[in-house]
């Protein structure tokens, strides 16, 4: 009874592959080889295949000479290991020469060293299609070295590695080259994208699209094949006697038009199909215009921005097609009788789908529950014990999300919390010092165990300070208590949930700014300085984040009824807005996720101080002699606006009316 060495049994294939060749009653032994770190993963899931105590764990690193094995274990080993079948590789399009080298040339060199130390009967190396490169034609299962190009690193590892175990004299040797491997036809298992698996998210972005047909060019053919006929193939293959110094393609028998498969997979998805295709004279010349613009000014960087949105390598552009036709008359004819034969796509194309969207879409943290937007939402909002945090709470709490509510004072959260529970709602209290970093870490570590996601934040936590810049001459702590607070906090809980949400690929961040920053706000330099430190901090994030699918809002916000701006009399006689209306600005920001939002009033300041900014520093000078610093501020408070006087002059009047809701 045979006994086998097997390397990258915890990869797609490796799996099924492993998992049948136990289910054989002729299987004596079984070893497996996996490094130190994924060992305890391995052996749980042997743990569920067959026939578990014939299998051996052996810890190794192909990377390493004799693949990381000590000399005992490789003396163990001789007589149990007639068949190394060597799985173990990158399939990764997008790695770089130095991984793909590594994994995939140095650790086959290891691999045939140790097979050969072991006495094997016969090296079982499962290569790639891709050794073909760009090949045009029909290229034999006896073909390998055509002087075809090599268009990316794996290509290009795949291939030497294929040549490595040609080379070696050695050890008898078999070599499979799958296709394109997708995930199983009857449970849609797959453990990564890849493939066509690269265009779901697109497909899936069209299913809004009205279902109405298609044209498109045809761009050629590729190959596809699921992994659970690539695993009964290659048991059979590698099973069978006599078989040696062959190569084996795995491979549809039958080329797959690009727009076939597309079409498979839009059908199951719900979106438009193509069909009509353009005539073989116009496909060529659109694919080549395409090709020919890739080398206009800033094409190349635009096309590549709206590839990653949708999470596409651009390599795969290259790669999409396979200019050769793979014979596959030598497989077939093995496997005949065996009944291990390649499903049509069509019919196992929604399985491939529905795993795909359950498991594997890496954009799926961005849909919304049924309800709507925000049903279901996480939502952090700091500042939430009163005022516009308080608001918003309860408005989001409404529309069906779960508002995690932070503030210093935890009796505060609590009503807060209690008010939306009694509503029928849910959320969670999380008292937190937003200027202590170890406060910031510790709450979002318990946010995240809690609920193990955070979808959304609004950063409204913030101090006001209305004081003029000569009154402030031994204050040098009011900038810094405003930057603490208002800046600093916001940033330090904006780094925190950053990783997570990056890891999710999906994330908003509403921060509610000022109006102040729109244009200039005498008496509020430490203020409007904060806020506008994390409006272009944001502006800043948002790039580098673009890809990752984290957005960001910010909201400038007009003068709002709050206890923050109770101490300044003299507001008690300006319009304001309700901490209600301002939630409104919250949510919008939430479920729209625009990149900004302000009033008429902030834009058209905006655009003054744009036009005519020393016209506007006059206008703003008169509004810092009409209006005082409060008493309170250390100012005289000469213009008396309180509860027993709320009359302004016809000046005051007329510049509130001409900047409702400005911070004067």
């Amino acid at each position: 009874m045979p006994s086998y060495l097997v390397t990258g049994a915890t990869g797609l294939i490796g799996r099924h592959f492993t998992r049948l060749l136990l289910a054989r009653e002729d299987t004596e032994r079984v070893t497996l080889l996996v490094r130190e770190r994924s060992r305890d993963r391995l052996a749980t899931l042997v743990q569920d295949w067959p026939h578990p105590e014939k299998v051996t764990l052996v810890s190794g690193d192909l990377a390493e000479e004799h693949a990381g094995l000590d000399t005992t274990t490789r003396d163990g080993l001789r007589g149990h290991a007639e068949h190394v079948v060597h799985l173990a590789a990158l399939y990764d399009l997008t790695a770089d020469d130095e991984a793909s080298f590594r994994a995939n040339v140095e650790g086959t060199r290891h691999v045939i060293e140790l097979a050969a130390q072991l006495g094997a009967r016969c090296l079982h190396h499962v290569s790639s299609v891709a050794v073909a490169g760009d090949y045009a034609g029909v290229f034999t299962e006896d073909m390998f070295d055509a002087g075809q190009r090599l268009v990316t690193p794996y290509h290009r590892t795949k291939f030497e590695a294929e040549r490595l175990v040609r080379e070696q004299q050695d050890v008898p040797w078999r070599v499979y080259r799958p296709a394109v491997v997708v995930g199983h036809s009857e449970t849609g298992e797959m453990d990564k994208i890849d493939g066509p698996y690269y265009l779901f998210n697109a497909i899936s972005r069209l299913t809004g699209v009205p279902n109405v047909p298609l044209a498109g060019p045809d761009i050629g053919d590729t190959n596809i094949v699921p992994v659970d006929y690539v695993a009964k193939a290659l048991l059979e293959l590698v099973t069978k006697d006599g078989l040696d110094g062959r190569a084996f393609h795995l491979v549809n028998p039958e080329p797959q038009p690009v727009a076939a498969v597309y079409n498979a997979f839009a059908k199951a998805a719900g979106a438009p199909t193509v069909d009509l295709e353009f005539g073989e004279g116009i496909s060529k010349n659109l694919v080549r215009l395409a090709r020919l613009s890739e080398h206009l000014p800033g094409v190349t960087i635009a096309r590549d921005a709206v590839l990653e949105r949708l999470g596409i390598p651009p390599v795969l552009l290259e790669t999409l097609t396979f200019p050769a036709v793979f014979a596959s008359a030598d497989t077939r004819r093995e496997l005949a009788g065996s009944g291990v034969d390649v499903p049509p796509l069509e019919r196992y194309a929604p399985v491939l789908w529905r795993y795909w969207r359950e498991h594997l879409d890496p954009f799926r943290a961005r849909e919304p529950g049924p309800r709507g937007e925000l049903d279901g939402r996480r939502v952090v909002i700091t500042g939430a014990s009163s005022g516009i945090g308080r608001a918003t709470a309860l408005r989001v709490a409404a529309e069906g999300a779960v508002p995690l509510l932070v503030a210093r004072r935890r009796h505060e959260l609590e009503e807060v919390r209690d008010e939306i529970v009694a509503a029928g709602g849910q959320a969670s209290v999380y008292p937190a010092d937003l200027t202590d970093e170890e406060s910031v870490r510790k709450v979002v570590d318990a946010m995240l165990a809690d609920h193990g996601r955070v979808d959304m934040l609004v950063n409204n936590a913030g101090r006001s300070i209305r004081r003029s810049v000569t009154l402030s001459y031994d204050r040098f702590h009011d900038f810094e208590r405003a930057m603490a607070i208002n800046y600093f906090g916001a940033v330090r809980l904006i780094l925190a949930l950053l990783p997570h949400m990056i890891e999710r690929k999906y994330g908003h961040i509403v921060n509610v700014s000022s109006i102040g920053v729109q244009g200039i706000a005498p008496r509020f330099s430490a203020y409007v300085a904060s806020k506008a430190a994390l409006d272009y901090f944001s502006k800043i994030v948002a790039t580098e984040t673009h890809g990752h699918g984290i957005s960001f809002t910010t909201i400038h916000m007009p003068l709002v009824r709050t206890p923050m701006i109770r101490p300044t009399k003299i507001y008690d006689a300006f319009p304001t807005k309700s901490p209600e209306q301002a939630a409104d600005m919250v949510v919008r920001a939430l479920k729209k996720k625009p990149k900004h939002i302000g009033t008429p009033e902030g834009y058209l300041i905006q655009a003054a101080y744009a036009l005519a900014p020393d016209l506007v520093d006059a206008i703003a000078y008169q509004g810092y002699r009409v209006f005082p610093d409060s008493t309170a501020a250390g100012g005289t408070g000469e213009l008396r606006i309180g509860k027993g006087d709320r009359h302004l002059s016809k000046a005051a009047a007329a510049l509130v009316k001409l900047t409702r809701g400005f911070h004067w």
